[in-house]
């Protein structure tokens, strides 16, 4: 929410809370589009309650064009994908899959076997146009993100050291079938050294955009062989 908050080219005054909504929203503007920014209450995640907090915010303001859902995940580095530490993933549909999968909706069969079930609507065509021309253009020239984190950094200088990037040092990338002595440990100080993953340097810090599906559920897959 912070990150978003910095995005902002110009904040709006707080609006009086509706008695039916719990959301506690923050109002501006982006490049000409008024934007209401909500996050899930402390301590919760999932998507039941990434569900409650939208419906509230769309009974709350009815002229909601789209909702965007922003946030950090882990990404799952493979031959095809070479996903680093700041880069972007945006949702892209497939020809059966809607951009978003809800891996633990389903149900188990036979063996003990998870079958999925459903699938999770496209985003509106109005997102999905959206995204081909922005992928076009990254192909014909350099994304605008840096460009854009040095205004918002120049904004607010405080921004520079909690949401710019943090280093090769930082970007740390084991196999999935090592495990970690302690997932509670917010660092690797304690991991073996010789199980990492040498990652080729690239040309450039800026961070990468990728396209594709994203996983999404009530439950976080810390471990990496379950998660593969």
């Amino acid at each position: 929410m912070a990150a978003a908050v910095a995005m902002l080219d110009e904040r709006h005054n707080d609006l009086p809370a509706r008695p039916n909504d719990s959301n506690t929203y923050i109002l501006g503007r982006i490049f000409g589009h008024n934007v209401a920014i909500a996050c899930l209450p402390s301590g919760v995640y999932g998507t039941t309650s990434a569900a409650a907090v939208a419906i509230q915010m769309q009974s709350t303001f009815k002229s909601i064009r789209f909702g965007l859902m922003v946030g950090i995940g882990g990404g799952v580095p493979s031959g095809s994908a070479d996903i680093r530490l700041g880069d972007v993933v945006v949702s892209k549909p497939t020809t059966n899959l809607g951009g978003v999968i809800q891996y633990d909706y389903g149900k188990t069969v036979a063996g003990g076997r998870f079958e999925r079930t459903g699938v999770l609507n496209k985003p509106p065509p109005v997102l999905l146009t959206a995204v081909s021309r922005l992928q076009a253009e990254h192909r014909l020239k350099p994304s605008k993100i840096p460009s854009l984190l040095l205004e918002a950094v120049a904004k607010n200088p405080e921004m520079r050291k909690k949401f710019t990037y943090r280093g090769e040092n930082q970007d740390i990338l084991f196999g999935s079938e090592y495990d970690h002595p302690d997932l509670g440990n917010s660092t690797c100080d304690n991991c073996d050294a010789g199980r990492r993953v040498t990652q080729v340097a690239r040309p450039s810090h800026n961070p990468v955009i990728h396209y594709g599906l994203i996983a999404s559920g009530n439950q976080v897959v810390k471990h990496g062989r379950s998660r593969d």
